[in-house]
């Protein structure tokens, strides 16, 4: 699978081992940012690897902030995201299944369940379809 990732300059640490579990499990990535820990602005970020995964470039995406509440806000203004912040694998793969979410968003600095967990929910859980296909497309609807 192909990952767009991102982070503001609070992620830079975790981006990191998530780029490793990425690699180690075999997927794909391209890093859009930050590099360093010095201080940016996470919406343009965010607008980054939305827009990628928007495109179709990406399958999915992962952005990372100090809580994940203001990735999730921007990325979720780009057509065609449901991003959603999730603090454990539970969460991560249910928003696959009923909401075809297709950004992940992570807190570097809550406190959540293992990052791994979470990662790997999101990545190997598959949209169920059915009435929840229903509801994917008012969401769409939403948008405009």
């Amino acid at each position: 699978m192909r990952i767009a990732i991102g982070c503001d300059h609070w992620g830079v640490n975790l981006k990191q081992s998530v780029i490793k579990l990425l690699t180690d499990a075999g997927h794909s990535y391209e890093d859009f940012g930050c590099y360093t820990t010095e201080s940016v602005d996470y919406p343009d970020i965010a607008k980054k690897v939305a827009e990628a995964v928007a495109r179709g470039d990406f399958e999915r995406g992962i952005l990372i902030c100090y809580n994940g509440i203001g990735m999730s806000i921007a990325a979720n203004k780009v057509k065609g995201i449901r991003a959603a912040l999730c603090y454990n694998a539970f969460n991560a793969c249910r928003t696959r299944q009923h909401n075809d979410a297709n950004i992940l968003c992570l807190g570097a600095e809550v406190e959540q369940e293992p990052v791994p967990e979470i990662v790997n929910a999101f990545l190997t859980c598959e949209f169920e379809g059915g009435r929840h296909q229903r509801r994917v497309d008012k969401i769409r609807d939403l948008e405009g």
